[in-house]
């Protein structure tokens, strides 16, 4: 089987979040190879090569992708639009031309299942594959729709499977800056709304539920599914586990349903980190 290409994209603050990630899916991958890609602008020396070891244990292949600040001179970045932003959008320019495709994962994630049916999703054409979290109701997609003018329903980028020989053909850097200024004014999760504004007719819809799912969002599930996808249909059946929203699990006072779990897999990170 060929290795899964995970791309990550933070800066120092994450790397804790990055650890329990890495453990869960050490865990619940078993026999799985990986080849991993961080992109940051500032990462520190001793973060990187804590990576690199911990990898190598493994037999996984590490590459740290040091995103030259030089590329976004003139480009629109501020507090609200940091150029971090732009990374998973631009990773077909950053990553080595040899690599075709990549699954993007946010750090604020738990891998609960195997993600080798993800991988080899046939993205029949389309530069992405994404959930959107679209709960009980449209209301949320409804807003979002009008919001940026779309048709679609608003994917979460948070989890991206991208086809990055279509990234490099059809992604360009001076028409994201440029229509990052053009509506300043509508973007409100600015790297989320650029994908669903400029790109969302190029998304392959995969299920949430699977592969997306929003932690905050438990009740929203059971209801739309009629009761079936309780705690035990998610530990048997989802993969991918987004602490979604301000509220995270590794923060005082988490009130959501899988915290105690995220605390289990800190424990074992933890561990496997010592």
């Amino acid at each position: 089987m060929d290795a899964i290409r995970l791309l990550f994209a933070l800066d120092e603050n994450y790397l804790p979040q990055l650890r329990v990630l890495l453990t869960s899916i050490a865990v619940n991958n078993p026999g799985e190879c990986f080849e991993l890609y961080v992109m940051h602008s500032g990462l520190p020396e001793s973060g990187l090569e804590r990576l690199a070891e911990w990898s190598a244990k493994r037999g996984w292949a590490f590459s740290p992708v040091t995103v030259d600040e030089a590329l976004f001179e003139g480009a629109p970045v501020t507090s609200t639009y940091p150029q971090e932003m732009y990374y998973r959008l631009l990773a077909g320019g950053l990553l080595p031309e040899n690599v075709d495709r990549v699954l993007y994962l946010d750090p604020d994630i738990l891998v609960i299942n195997p993600l080798r049916a993800l991988w080899e999703t046939d993205l029949r054409g389309n530069m992405f594959a994404a959930a959107a979290h679209t709960g009980k109701t449209e209301l949320a997609n409804n807003v979002n729709r009008l919001r940026l003018g779309t048709d679609h329903d608003y994917y979460n980028s948070g989890v991206l499977l991208m086809d990055l020989a279509a990234c490099r053909r059809e992604i360009s850097t001076g028409e994201l800056f440029d229509f990052v200024r053009g509506h300043r004014r509508e973007l409100v999760m600015p790297d989320q709304d650029l994908l669903n504004a400029m790109y969302g007719d190029r998304v392959l819809p995969v299920d949430d539920a699977v592969w997306n799912y929003d932690a905050r969002n438990y009740n929203n599930y059971m209801l739309r599914s009629s009761g079936e996808q309780n705690s035990r249909w998610v530990m048997q059946n989802t993969s991918i586990l987004h602490f979604c929203g301000k509220a995270k699990p590794w923060k005082p006072n988490y009130i959501y349903r899988f915290g105690v779990l995220y605390q289990h897999y800190e424990r074992l990170a933890e561990r496997d980190w010592a």
